[in-house]
C-alpha cells in the first residue's frame, strides 16, 4: 500500500463526490489516501476511466508509489496529452506523447 494521489481539474461534479467517498479531498481538486491497496486503485481508476469516457470533460491524473515503474512512480492520465516518465542519464523526466496530428512536438 502506497500514497496515492488524484488531481482533478475541469470535471463533473460526480467525480468530486466519489472521490470524497474513498480519499481525503486536501484541496479543490487534490485527493490523497495514505495506504490504497492496488486492487482499490484500479477500481476508482476504472470507475472514473468510464465516467471520463462518456463525459469527455476535464482533466484526471493519479499517481501513486511504484517500485516497477520509472523513478518509482506510477501515473494514469485522462484528458490530456498522454504522459510517460522515463529516466535519462539518472534524471526523471515526463514527457509529453504527441498526437498523431501534431508532427512538430515528436520528441
Amino acid at each position: 500500500m502506497s500514497l496515492t494521489v488524484v488531481i482533478t481539474r475541469d470535471v463533473q461534479n460526480r467525480y468530486r463526490g466519489f472521490l470524497g467517498s474513498v480519499m481525503l479531498e486536501v484541496s479543490a481538486g487534490v485527493y490523497i489516501s495514505p495506504r490504497l491497496n492496488a486492487g482499490v486503485r484500479n477500481r476508482i481508476w476504472n470507475v472514473m476511466s468510464d465516467w471520463h469516457g462518456h463525459l469527455q470533460r476535464g482533466a484526471i491524473i493519479m499517481s501513486w508509489s511504484s517500485p516497477e515503474e520509472p523513478g518509482g512512480v506510477g501515473l494514469r492520465i485522462l484528458g490530456e496529452p498522454p504522459k510517460t516518465l522515463s529516466i535519462v542519464d539518472g534524471v526523471l523526466l515526463v514527457r509529453r506523447i504527441a498526437e498523431s496530428s501534431d508532427s512538430s512536438l515528436t520528441n
